[in-house]
């Protein structure tokens, strides 16, 4: 099977469903490089969306972001003011409005891998630096946040995390990786990227954003 891999939804369930309108679900795998929740307007959507995929697909898979972290802290450890402030409140208030079941939620989303790693192709939320601890999942500089330069690995790397805010993603020829996070959330778009099994992309897709998704005040790109 190919891979057809998706960026940063958070929270953009009409842009998401327009998105897999693109997946072949007889021969690709579906890859999300993760934070589906917050921001948009519809974190429960989304994330009931992607359990439902999860469950009648078995190839899919949904990587774990930094957003889902914070998210788990919250919930497990306690109170986490950084993410309720930031953009947790609303997302808590859209989970209560939709009846979401918070442990059957949180069983899934600790559950998460945060890579998708074949021959020729690895795929995690932020990217795969030279650090000594790559997948520590608390380390800045881990798979999870990371934001510094990548390394090449001699195969294909996709992430997100990072957002361009543009409508199209972008090639490091240095670490032979793409950044599919092209900011739908803050009005641009949601990008898929196509990749056989030879680690080459195949296809660019870009859905823009659907205004049902966001605040007006996050647009800033019509």
């Amino acid at each position: 099977m190919s891979y057809f891999i998706i960026g940063d939804i958070h929270g953009c369930y009409y842009t998401f469903e327009q998105m897999l309108q693109h997946w072949d679900s007889t021969t690709e795998i579906l890859i999300s490089v993760g934070d589906l929740i917050d921001r948009g307007n519809y974190s429960a959507k989304v994330v009931q969306k992607c359990m439902e995929l999860s469950e009648n697909y078995p190839n899919t898979l949904f990587l774990k972001g930094n957003h889902e972290v914070e998210m788990i802290r919250h919930f497990r450890i306690g109170y986490n003011k950084m993410w309720v402030d930031y953009c947790g409140l609303e997302t808590l208030e859209d989970f209560e409005l939709s009846n979401v079941d918070i442990d059957k939620l949180l069983n899934w989303v600790e559950a998460m891998p945060l890579k998708f790693e074949a021959d020729r192709l690895l795929v995690t939320h932020a990217g795969l630096a030279d650090v000594p601890e790559p997948y520590n999942e608390n380390s800045d500089l881990g798979v999870v946040w990371n934001r510094a330069p990548l390394m090449n690995i001699g195969k294909l790397q996709v992430h997100g995390h990072t957002p361009l805010k543009s409508d199209h993603p972008h090639y490091n020829d240095t670490s032979n990786s793409w950044n599919i996070d092209t900011g739908a959330v803050y009005g641009y778009g949601l990008t898929g990227l196509k990749v056989d099994n030879n680690g080459s992309v195949t296809e660019k897709i870009f859905v823009k954003v659907d205004p049902r998704d966001i605040l007006p005040d996050l647009i800033e790109f019509s």
